[in-house]
């Protein structure tokens, strides 16, 4: 009898163990399992989205306030197009807003940070954020930096 209970403590531990790595695989891959919030979609349009894929994170101050749907190029404009669904608790972003693609860590996960403006009038849903910066490509500072320096004649030269 002892044996018995012995094996379902041990099973009820692994299952334990196997719903926390479950929870713990969720919360980092950032899909949830309960309701979804009301949320709101927006649109910005960027130069350059490199990086930047769907599920990264919309932030202000900070402060995770949504996520991004879908990366996609504007056929009109030829830049890419970035749908994201914010929280409906942050309704009243003003219109002169500016969006930027950053980098977060040395492993260089990418996400957009979302800065407020002063106008009085806000986005609805639909909104388009006209400001961007966009993402920060490190392989063409290198190139601007090395063709600058190889550019440069030397001093003994002249």
């Amino acid at each position: 009898m002892q044996s018995r209970s012995l094996e379902i403590g041990v099973g009820l531990f692994l299952l334990a163990g196997l719903l926390a790595l479950l929870l713990l695989a969720l919360r980092v891959s950032g899909l949830t399992v309960g309701a979804a919030e009301t949320t709101y979609r927006l649109y910005a349009y960027f130069d350059n989205t490199a990086g930047i894929s769907p599920r990264a994170k919309v932030t202000m101050a900070g402060v995770t306030i949504g996520k991004v749907v879908a990366v996609d190029l504007d056929r009109d404009s030829f830049m890419g197009r970035v749908t994201m669904e914010l929280d409906q608790r942050v309704d009243n972003l003003p219109l002169d807003s500016t969006a930027s693609i950053l980098t977060a860590g040395l492993l260089g996960e990418k996400y957009i940070g979302i800065s407020i403006g002063g106008e009085e009038a806000v986005l609805k849903d639909g909104g388009v954020i006209r400001d961007t910066q966009s993402a920060l490509v490190l392989e063409d500072l290198i190139g601007k930096f090395l063709l600058n320096s190889v550019n440069k004649e030397p001093a003994s030269a002249k």
